[in-house]
């Protein structure tokens, strides 16, 4: 382990992270600190043999493997870990622009469709990427379950802050040490036997692929190996744009991280002669501080970990956070609060129940009458029959309005793993509208079926139409939702 700071005291205003990541079944960790601006990664260590022992390699970088949680030894300090997300699947998917809790229903439904495995033994998460023709694209991160949970196993000795996905390092890493200032690219990360290709929109990760080519592939063999190698290599990556989704992909730039090795090089000739608009992209050590005497051929070889350590140190609202369910760091959980008394309990619910009425009086689903008249007989004290009389006024509000997620549910519940909904349509005096894709007329046949058979659906129908290129069913059903779509 090199140490590349000298003088720790006095420094002001830091903040420092330690970060781990496997590639190539090496470890490898750096410790980056952020200081007035200025980063400075203070050292890198990876380990000599090729058995990632993950507890060892902590204790090897300094790690108190007794605590608690890492930050209570050093309190600016986190400790984050990345996963290998060679066995996870990514997905896009547009959903209508509407509200967040509305987006999650949707999407596990539109999941639901896609998974390889019925859904308890699948983890996800998902991301809203951006809005276009009022619809929202979403990236869908999913993996199997029992995989995320051996890897909490063997990193929950470390007890690190926060479990991050390596390939949204490889992005931030980009962003940040090879230049990338592109709204939208594609960024290729090779290992010894395998590629990352993530597509990023917006400067964050937003699809991504792992590819059986590795750098050693270019490497090695004659002319002739070479030869399939490289238009095997420009073929997948031509397929893995059109699963992005980008028709002209002459138009998409696609960097090749790079410590200047000729390898690289042969893979963006192979790309450029297939037509992709192919560069290189190099480490910026103009990015880090001069104390940090890092190279060109060290930040590439650290590039995941420094992307995954760049993250931790930012405040993050939408990551793709797959392992919030299965790991949580010691120490995050909150103490209840003072608050939690019965006695402020009681004054938190009436203020509550207040407020619920008052939104539901804005929002017209009572008659406004009928709201004051229960407050006038109620009286002015805060008491228990005070808050029964509001409870059934919310009752009585809450039956009157449409609850969109319990007929998404309806929906979804309606559907076979084939069905596939692409939009939602729900406005008071109108019609519900939905639309999709249908393997063939039997399951399509099923879904109206089963639609129809459900509480407070009535009079469903249904047109529909081969999809040329699909080779599927496009379908468009209506139907009316207990007395709001009349």
């Amino acid at each position: 382990m090199s140490d590349m700071s000298h003088n720790n005291t006095n420094v002001g205003m830091q903040r420092s992270v330690v970060a781990i990541a496997k590639q190539d079944n090496k470890l490898k960790a750096v410790k980056l600190r952020k200081q007035r601006g200025t980063l400075e990664v203070l050292w890198t260590k990876s380990n000599e043999g090729t058995d990632a022992d993950w507890r060892l390699f902590a204790a090897e970088c300094g790690l108190s493997l007794e605590s608690p949680v890492q930050k209570d030894i050093d309190s600016d300090r986190a400790v984050v870990v990345g996963f290998d997300s060679t066995g996870m699947a990514f997905y896009r998917v547009n959903v209508p622009a509407v509200r967040d809790e509305e987006i999650a229903s949707i999407v596990k439904l539109q999941a639901e469709t896609l998974l390889p495995l019925p859904a308890e033994q699948i983890e996800m998460t998902w991301r809203a990427n951006r809005t276009r023709n009022g619809q929202e694209s979403v990236t869908i991160a999913a993996a199997r379950k029992e995989q995320l949970q051996g890897f909490v196993e063997k990193v929950q000795s470390i007890k690190p802050t926060e479990i991050l996905l390596d390939c949204e390092g490889i992005v931030k890493s980009w962003r940040e040490f090879f230049s990338g200032n592109e709204i939208n690219a594609v960024v290729v990360s090779t290992n010894a036997l395998n590629t990352w290709v993530c597509l990023a929109e917006g400067g964050r990760l937003s699809n991504a692929v792992v590819l059986d080519t590795g750098i050693e592939d270019f490497s090695v063999g004659g002319i002739e190996e070479q030869t399939e190698t490289t238009e095997r290599f420009a073929q997948d990556m031509r397929s893995v744009l059109d699963l992005f989704g980008y028709d002209e992909q002459a138009d998409l730039p696609v960097f090749v991280l790079s410590d200047g090795s000729a390898a690289h090089v042969s893979m963006v000739s192979s790309l450029r002669s297939a037509g992709l608009n192919a560069r290189v992209a190099l480490p910026e050590t103009k990015a880090l501080s001069a104390k940090s005497e890092l190279s060109v051929e060290s930040i590439y070889e650290y590039r995941v970990p420094m992307g995954l350590a760049l993250m931790a140190l930012e405040v993050r609202e939408d990551g793709l956070n797959i392992f919030d369910s299965l790991y949580s760091a010691a120490g995050k959980e909150q103490k209840k609060h003072w608050l939690y008394s019965l006695k402020a309990a009681s004054a938190i619910a009436a203020a509550m129940l207040v407020l619920l009425i008052v939104v539901s009086y804005a929002i017209d689903v009572a008659s406004p009458g009928a709201i004051e008249k229960h407050f006038r007989t109620s009286g002015s004290d805060t008491d228990i029959n005070m808050l029964i009389r509001r409870q059934k006024i919310i009752k009585t509000v809450a039956q009157e309005r449409p609850d969109l997620l319990d007929l998404l549910g309806r929906v979804s519940a309606s559907g076979d793993r084939g069905i596939k909904l692409e939009s939602f349509y729900f406005k008071k005096g109108q019609p519900v509208s939905i639309s999709g894709q249908a393997s063939n007329n039997e399951q399509l046949y099923r879904f109206e079926k089963s639609l129809q058979d459900r509480k407070n659906i009535k009079d469903v129908k249904m047109n529909s139409s081969p999809d040329a290129k699909t080779k599927k069913l496009k379908f468009t059903m209506t139907f009316h939702y207990k007395n709001f779509t009349k």
